[in-house]
This record gives C-alpha cells, sequence and structure tokens, in this order.
C-alpha cells in the first residue's frame, strides 16, 4: 500500500512536473492560430491562422440558397446572390477568434494533448441594400402604373356634363419594405414585395360631383338693361358655353364671357342717336341727336359673372349709364352745302331673290349714316345685327370652305360697294377683310372688295376729311345695280385707285361630286363654283395738301372648286 501510494504519487508529481514544462510553453506560444476542433458554418477552421481560416471559409462556405419573390401574382425564383445575400467571413469567424484567445491554461493543454473540445460557429450572413434594391425593381418594374384620373366634360349626345371616363387606380410596389425586411432576415427564402394601389387624384365620384353643378348651372338666364324695358336672354346652352367642368372644379371662359356680355348688350343698348339727316320732301334735313343709355360694361360683366356661376340665379339686372351723341345738330353742315365726294358702285346680276331681300335691306339700314370728323365708320355698326329681326333673310354665304345657305348673304354687296366709295374718298382703312375666293357679283373691278360678317368681321374706315360725311345709297332692283355715294365738304384732295397687279394665278382644283340621298337617282345639283386662285393688289394714290402717298390693298383668294350633289345609285 505504501508503495502503490509513492507510485500514485510519482504519476501526479510527474503530471504536475509534465504540466509546468507544458504551461510554460503553451504560455509563450502566440501565433494566432485558431483553437484546434473549431467550425465555422461546417468548415474547418481550428489550428488555421486568420488569414488561411478567411480562405478556407470563402472557398469552402457556404453556397447561396435559392429565394422565392412574390408581388401581387407574380412569382420569381432566383438564387439569393441576386438579391445581395452574402456570408461574411470576418464576422463569421469573430466568435472563434475571441474564444481562441480567451482559452485557458488547462483548454490549452488540452488542446496540445488532443484532447479539444469541438464547437460549431453560425456562418454570419449580410444582404447588400442597392444589390437587393436593384434586382427588385428590375422584377417588379412591369407592375408599376400609373393611375388614370377620370375626366369630365359636355356630353354632346346627351347636351349635359358628364364623367366622360372613369378613374384607375394605378400600382406600386414596395420595393424599401421588401428590401428592409430580407435585411433584417437574410436566412428566409421567400420574400413578399407588397404591392399597393395607387389612387388616381382625380376619381369619378369627384368630378361627378362637379358634372352635376355644371349641369345646375346650365339654365336660361334673362337680361335687362337698368332703367329700360330692353331685354336680353341666353339659353341654357349659351350659358353652358360660358363656362368649362374640369378637374379642378367651375372655372368661368373669360373669351366666351365676353362674346357673351357684347351680345346681350347690344340686345339691351339704347345707343345714343347722334345728329343725322333724313329726306323730308326730297329734301336733307337735319334731325337732333337723341341721348340714350347702355349697359356699364364693367359692372355688367362682373354681373354676369355672379349670375353664372348661382344657380338659383335666372335673371340679372346690368348696371347702366347714360350715352352721349358725339355729334350735336350744330355740327352737322347745312344741308345744301352737302356736295357728292364720291360714289362706289357694283352689280348683283344673277342674284336670287334672298340676295335680292338683303341687298335691299343692308343698303336701306345704312342709307343717311353720319360719320364725324375724325372718327370711325363701322359698317357693321350703321347695318346692325345680322339677323331675322333686323329683316335679313337666308341666303347663300362662304362658311366652313363651302358656299352655303346662311343668314344674310348679299350683305357683302353692300359692304363691298361702301367700301368702294370710302376708299375713293381716301379714307384711311382701319380694318378690311376678303371674300375667300373670287366672287362673280364684284366683277370685273377684281380685289375691289369688302368681307363682313357678323359678328367680327367688320368694314371701318376713318374720316379724315374735317368735316361729317353723309353716307347714301341708291339701289335699283330693276336694274341689279347698287351706288354708295359720300356726301359732305370736299376736302381738297384728288383721289385714284389703280386695277388689280396680279402677282399669281393658280388653276382650281377638280371637281367635287357628293352623295345626296335627298336627291332622286340619277340627277345632279351644283351647290359650287369653280374659281381660280389669285395673289394681287390694288393701289391707291392721293395728292392734297400734304402731298402725295400711295398705299395698296392686298388679296389672296384660294382656289375654289366646284361641288356636285348627285342622288344615290
Amino acid at each position: 500500500m505504501t508503495g502503490a501510494m509513492r507510485y500514485g504519487l510519482g504519476g501526479a508529481a510527474a503530471l504536475v512536473v509534465l504540466g509546468g514544462a507544458l504551461a510554460m510553453g503553451v504560455a509563450t506560444q502566440g501565433d494566432g492560430t485558431l483553437a484546434p476542433g473549431l467550425t465555422v458554418g461546417g468548415v474547418a477552421v481550428g489550428g488555421l491562422s486568420m488569414d488561411a481560416a478567411l480562405k478556407a471559409l470563402r472557398e469552402k462556405g457556404a453556397a447561396a440558397p435559392q429565394v422565392k419573390v412574390t408581388a401581387a401574382d407574380k412569382t420569381w425564383t432566383l438564387g439569393a446572390d441576386k438579391l445581395g445575400w452574402q456570408a461574411d467571413a470576418e464576422a463569421s469567424l469573430r466568435p472563434a477568434q475571441q474564444l481562441s484567445q480567451e482559452r485557458g491554461m488547462v483548454e490549452k493543454l488540452q488542446n496540445m494533448m488532443g484532447q479539444q473540445a469541438t464547437r460549431d460557429f453560425p456562418l454570419v450572413v449580410k444582404v447588400d441594400p442597392e444589390a437587393a434594391r436593384a434586382t427588385l425593381k428590375a422584377l417588379t418594374g412591369g407592375l408599376n402604373t400609373q393611375p388614370t384620373p377620370a375626366t369630365v366634360g359636355f356630353d354632346a349626345k346627351t347636351r349635359r356634363y358628364a364623367v366622360l371616363t372613369k378613374d384607375t387606380p394605378g400600382r406600386k410596389a414596395d420595393i424599401d419594405a421588401a428590401v428592409s425586411a430580407y435585411a433584417a432576415d437574410p436566412s428566409q427564402t421567400a420574400v413578399k414585395v407588397p404591392v399597393a394601389e395607387w389612387k388616381a387624384n382625380n376619381s369619378a365620384e369627384k368630378l361627378q360631383g362637379y358634372a352635376d353643378q355644371g349641369n345646375r348651372l346650365m339654365r336660361p338666364l334673362s337680361v335687362t338693361l337698368e332703367g329700360t324695358a330692353r331685354k336680353g336672354s341666353l339659353t341654357a346652352l349659351q350659358v353652358a358655353d360660358l363656362f368649362w367642368v374640369r378637374p379642378e372644379g367651375i372655372v368661368l371662359d373669360d373669351k366666351t364671357l365676353g362674346a357673351a356680355l357684347a351680345r346681350l348688350s347690344a340686345a339691351v343698348d339704347q345707343p345714343a342717336q347722334n345728329a343725322r339727316y333724313a329726306t323730308e320732301g326730297g329734301k336733307l334735313v337735319r334731325v337732333p341727336e337723341k341721348a340714350g343709355r347702355v349697359a356699364d360694361r364693367v359692372a355688367a360683366l362682373a354681373a354676369l359673372r355672379k349670375a353664372v356661376t348661382d344657380p338659383a340665379s335666372s335673371s340679372v339686372v346690368f348696371a347702366s349709364k347714360v350715352s352721349q351723341p358725339t355729334l350735336t345738330v350744330a355740327a352737322l353742315p347745312d344741308p345744301t352745302k352737302l356736295e357728292l365726294i364720291t360714289t362706289g358702285r357694283s352689280t348683283y346680276y344673277g342674284s336670287s331673290p334672298e340676295r335680292r331681300a338683303n341687298v335691299a335691306n343692308a343698303a336701306a339700314k345704312i342709307n343717311g349714316s353720319v360719320v364725324p370728323a375724325g372718327e370711325v365708320f363701322s359698317f357693321l355698326q350703321s347695318l346692325g345685327s345680322i339677323t331675322p329681326d333686323n329683316g335679313f333673310v337666308g341666303g347663300l354665304i362662304i362658311s366652313g370652305g363651302r358656299t352655303v345657305d346662311g343668314l344674310g348673304g348679299g350683305v357683302c354687296q353692300v359692304s363691298t360697294t361702301t367700301f368702294r366709295a370710302l376708299y375713293q374718298a381716301g379714307l384711311p382703312v382701319v380694318e378690311r377683310n376678303q371674300h375667300s375666293y373670287r366672287v362673280g357679283y364684284y366683277e370685273p373691278q377684281v380685289g375691289f372688295e369688302a368681307a363682313v360678317y357678323d359678328p367680327g368681321v367688320d368694314l371701318k374706315m376713318k374720316n379724315d376729311t374735317g368735316a361729317p360725311l353723309l353716307i347714301r345709297t341708291v339701289n335699283n332692283d330693276a336694274r341689279s345695280t347698287l351706288e354708295v355715294q359720300v356726301w359732305g365738304i370736299k376736302p381738297e384732295r384728288s383721289v385714284s385707285v389703280s386695277g388689280a397687279t396680279i402677282l399669281s394665278r393658280t388653276p382650281h382644283p377638280a371637281a367635287q361630286y357628293v352623295t345626296n340621298s335627298r336627291l332622286r337617282p340619277g340627277t345632279t345639283k351644283q351647290v359650287d363654283w369653280a374659281a381660280d386662285g389669285y395673289n394681287l393688289y390694288i393701289t391707291r394714290t392721293i395728292r392734297d395738301a400734304a402731298g402725295t402717298r400711295t398705299d395698296k390693298v392686298s388679296t389672296v383668294y384660294k382656289p375654289w372648286r366646284a361641288v356636285y350633289e348627285v342622288g344615290p345609285s
């Protein structure tokens, strides 16, 4: 027993002595190798230097897993590396390195004697957000759609404001949310990209409210002039033309409001009447001036704007103001001292009864007009509106590139003759418009003509003679001739007007044939007549105390085709 104990003590002592020697050796080791028996993500790194461990981990580390990406009804399967998935070798080795550095003496001795314990550390994975974002953006790009806003406007069929097209939502993939979720947990093998609906700013529901509002505003409006019995009116459709129904709501149309104000003012105004001449017993006599009452345009426009946008309003009163005449009877020259300054002439052979009626009416309307010195003669103002109420009937007019039936055909015969008279008197041209094509009624003085159209196309000439001018008309229906005479105090001037200088001529196009189901089969009716196109001008030379001056009036006629209507075959 003593011997046995001696043996045991000797063995323990030997181990202690051996341990001390080994400990001294271990204590002096600092080569930075990882402890034996360590693995990272299943890759053995024990006993390796950090560089060698990094290399081994990069070469033998886990491959990127497959990931299923879903967005709405779309699915894609791809390697996680496409989403920025990558093993972080340095971060994965860091726990093993720390353990190796912190191991105790006994552990080191056990490792040297091959008695080490094994330990596996998980592989650390990270995600590159930019790479994930780029891939998801490419995958889901086709899913993104812009919302389509609803549209609102006037429905020509129902003659009501309505929602014309419905709104549709757009779609937008929330890539940032998907990237954040995946970066927070790179181990997941299924990534869902949220797809949210993106509503349009202008929904059908919202615009329907505006359409309803527009329909409530679409009602007749009556207008009266303050202090008078004069009345005017707008139909429901005319009121509807004064505003727009838009996605932002009801928007007034300043242009059509201005035009409506002009029409209504013309209907309700009682303009002042200048002093004028009238024929009594075959002699000219002076008729005194008379004050009038007209709409105050600024106040009237404000009232009209307010009434249009108030569905409860069915009438509006235009504020009025006194209209003073610009020519008094005292300023009219003695009728016996008036001289014939010049005469304009034209013929209208072959005119229809309707056209003749309009020529006679227009000539009568401007007969006796007086143009004060320094003021501008307006043909339309002297004529009044071209309406049935003013005595005009249907006739052929030029409209929309065709010669068609319209109101007031033949009025231009009178405006053309008036232009010739005033131009030959030397009056400056303020506004003069031409016809679209060469008209036979104004021959042989080609280009010496003036077109008018109510509203907006006028003939205006300024009286620069220094005295009032009287316009008189002589219409001879039996001979189809019209004269417009200019009377006044004859100025010391001479005026000569040249014939037309033709710069170019364009042949008319081939005839056009249009089927008219109202004609009998096989019949043909000509509704428009061919005319060549021209580029021309006429000149005027004026000689007076100021010297000699020349001006010109240019005209460009379009080539015009003949048009035939034919019955169905």
